[in-house]
């Protein structure tokens, strides 16, 4: 199955580059539906003219950022800095209301 995702520019460049291998979102209906084997499109933001295509390698699941950043990263200050990135987009609210996921995603040359 074919999922479509809009990313800002430094996360949408770093995919593209090779040097972002998983992608954190919250775990809500949309996100739900992304199994392992999927494939996702990505449009650069702001003007979305910009895409690419990536594939769907595996799923981890949380409760919290934090959570799944303690599972993927050994590093405290990195796991804080991330975790206080992530909510520059999503609310504490949404995160207990949904939970998150980080989708480990491989670019289809």
């Amino acid at each position: 199955m074919l999922h479509k995702m809009k990313l800002q520019e430094s996360p949408f460049e770093r995919i593209k580059s090779g040097t972002k291998t998983v992608e954190f979102r919250l775990y809500d209906e949309k996100r739900r539906k992304i199994k392992i084997g999927d494939q996702i499109e990505f449009s650069k933001s702001p003007d979305l003219q910009e895409t690419i295509l990536v594939d769907v390698l595996d799923l981890y699941r949380e409760d919290t950022f934090e959570n799944l950043f303690k599972k993927l990263f050994d590093d405290n200050e990195e796991i804080k800095r991330k975790t206080s990135a992530m909510y520059q987009y999503y609310s504490h609210d949404e995160e207990k209301q949904y939970g998150v996921v980080g989708i480990k995603i491989s670019l289809v040359k």
